[in-house]
């Protein structure tokens, strides 16, 4: 399959995750009959932010994450960042919904996805420093 399988199998499961992002945006701006931006309609916005969100973090972590399989890092670190990103990329995509008020589910889905991103990134990050720290 090639020197970088795990790297093409979650670029492959985020490409389906930001497609279907990508999906929800379109049809909530046809259905609402919106060409660009968020037409001021609460749930266009936050589709948007769920979407840029995603191609905030994820593109630069998919890099790390090819950097890392090159490097020779275990499979099952490579497992373990790539399934809990993902984790974390769809609780973050089902919580962040308007709600007035919002629930204390979907307020801890939140807090759990943001945390589950910036702890893989930072685990990402220091594994792709460390040699040249522990020099």
């Amino acid at each position: 399959m090639g020197n970088i399988p795990l790297t093409i199998l979650y670029t492959g499961l985020f490409g389906l995750l930001m497609a279907i992002l990508s999906i929800r945006v379109s049809f909530a701006r046809a259905r609402a009959d919106i060409e660009f931006g968020d037409g001021g309609k609460p749930d266009l916005t936050t589709r948007i932010r769920v979407f840029g969100n995603f191609t905030e973090h994820v593109p630069i972590m998919l890099l790390m994450f090819l950097v890392l399989e090159l490097a020779h890092t275990r499979a099952l670190l490579l497992h373990g960042l790539g399934t809990g990103l993902l984790f974390a990329r769809i609780i973050h995509a089902v919580c962040l919904k308007v709600e007035s008020p919002p629930t204390s589910w979907r307020r801890m889905g939140r807090f759990v996805s943001a945390l589950g991103t910036w702890l893989i990134l930072l685990t990402m990050s220091l594994l792709l420093i460390k040699p040249y720290i522990l020099q």
